[in-house]
């Protein structure tokens, strides 16, 4: 990590390091701000106390970071279309990078202060918009370009309707369970009581056993699933800061041994030959009928073709990314991203079949390998800082959801149901690459088991959480838009 400032003079350093920091200082932000939704529902239940409940998910939390991939870090990163980072000056990728941080930053640290359960995830992604539209307005360049809109579209529809998956989710374990110690096994009826009821009647404080360690284990997975999602934006920011502020070492992942250069190459070749084959078929095509979508299939095609020999040429004899000059490993990194996004097009395609999609899949995921990682010591920092964070700062939103969501006190049943339904959504966001609300789905979870139950919702909390979650994102546009702007005319 200390070789990055060698490099560059004494101010380069000095914004390199308050740029690593502010990173660190979002995700420590996002732990406490989280943490809520993985510790409030142990702690409401009486399963584990506080302390040791912020202590076991700060530990699963780091975890998560350390195994959970990189899928979702580098979903963060190409919400910036490629050029835009890459064509940037230091001063300007600097700009970008604060106004990014601080906006996120502000926003976090308001709705924590006033105890709403808000989205980190919506807060840098606004924050990201805000930086793309405000450098179109000021270059004079197009709107549309300024975004990577397929990535904006997937990402969009995971944050609105996440939280919708979680209630309805949700909802239906509490039914089930109903259906289950209703109909089938009436002994289990205890799953329904809150701490204050199961006290009266049995005059026990804590959960029965076989519950409390259901609830421990949905909330270490709640953990272990925040961590994998909310710990990888935070390696993804890391990694935005060094490819725009130290482009020439982080453009490419110059560690690359020869094994996965040559699994690059290869792959590169058999894509070739696809596309070779795909150009000729539709080629044919066009001279029989003329149409459109073929037309603007076959410019696809040609393009991907025409990027696919740049690479070619430009891996020629290469056994070592360290023999690129700096310019050439732009161009790699620029031809291979273009390729998968062509990739992209082409697996979106209603026409193909499962056969060339599985190809496809693999040959983008071989050709990004070398470009979109993370050296070990990033994971570790920001899995220590998302940790750390946990285990500080946790109590303002912990009582707005264990208190102020339902209008009785959370049952052992809806806290199970609400973690089960956000470890397994957030999870499989995590490993499909998707940046959702670990916020939002928890606490719409937990109002979904409410509902259910006939218990009823404090409607002022709801309002207050829905106006937080409509709110996040032009807050957090306007916001880093202001902030870059402000920097830009400093510049």
């Amino acid at each position: 990590m200390l070789y990055l400032f060698s490099y560059s003079d004494l101010n380069h350093s000095l914004f390199l390091f308050l740029a690593l920091f502010f990173v660190l200082l979002y995700e420590a932000i996002n732990g406490f701000h989280d943490t809520a939704n993985s510790v409030s529902t142990l702690i409401y239940t009486r399963a584990m106390s506080s302390n040791i409940a912020v202590i076991m998910s700060g530990i699963f939390n780091f975890l998560g970071v350390i195994l959970g991939g990189l899928t979702v870090a580098y979903a963060i990163v190409h919400l910036l279309p490629n050029d835009l980072l890459l064509n940037s000056t230091s001063k300007n990728a600097l700009a970008m990078i604060f106004s990014i941080l601080l906006a996120a930053i502000m926003w976090n640290l308001c709705t924590w202060y006033f105890c709403l359960p808000a989205s980190s995830s919506h807060s840098l992604i606004g924050a990201i918009i805000g930086i793309g539209l405000t450098n179109a307005i000021v270059t004079g360049s197009s709107l549309i370009n300024a975004l990577n809109i397929p990535k904006m579209q997937s990402i969009f529809l995971s944050l609105i309707f996440s939280p919708i998956v979680g209630l309805i989710i949700a909802g239906g374990l509490i039914f089930l369970l109903r259906y289950y110690t209703n109909n089938i096994n009436r002994n289990f009826y205890r799953i329904h009581m809150t701490p204050i009821e199961r006290e009266k009647k049995d005059g026990k404080k804590n959960p029965p056993f076989f519950i409390r360690i259901a609830l421990i284990l949905s909330s270490i997975g709640v953990s272990y699933a925040h961590g994998a999602n909310d710990g990888q934006k935070g390696i993804g920011l890391i990694m935005l800061v060094l490819i725009g502020i130290v482009p020439s070492s982080f453009l490419i992942n110059l560690n690359a041994d020869k094994n996965e250069i040559i699994c690059t190459k290869n792959t590169i070749n058999q894509l070739e030959k696809y596309f070779l084959k795909n150009y000729k078929n539709i080629s044919n095509e066009i001279k029989i009928q003329k149409g459109i979508n073929r037309l603007d299939n076959y410019s696809n095609i040609y393009n991907v073709i025409k990027n696919i020999k740049k690479t070619k040429f430009l891996l020629q004899d290469i056994s070592n990314y360290n023999t690129l000059d700096v310019k050439k490993r732009l161009q790699l990194r620029h031809f291979l991203l273009s390729i998968s996004d062509l990739i992209d097009q082409k697996i979106n395609t209603f026409n193909l079949n499962s056969k060339d999609k599985s190809f496809l899949i693999k040959s983008k995921k071989d050709i990004l390998q070398t470009i979109e990682y993370a050296p070990m010591w990033i994971i570790l920092i920001v899995a220590l800082s998302l940790s750390i964070g946990t285990m500080i700062g946790w109590k303002r939103i912990v009582i707005t959801i264990g208190e102020k969501i339902g209008k009785k006190r959370m049952t052992y049943a809806q806290a199970m149901s609400a973690q089960i339904t956000a470890s397994f959504s957030i999870g499989i966001a995590s490993y499909t690459g998707i940046p959702v609300s670990t916020t939002h789905i928890l606490s719409s979870s937990v109002a979904g088991t409410m509902l259910i139950d006939g218990d009823g919702i404090q409607m002022n909390t709801i309002k207050n959480i829905a106006l937080a979650w409509l709110l996040t994102l032009p807050i957090s546009i306007l916001l880093s838009s202001f902030l870059y702007w402000i920097a830009l005319s400093l510049i």
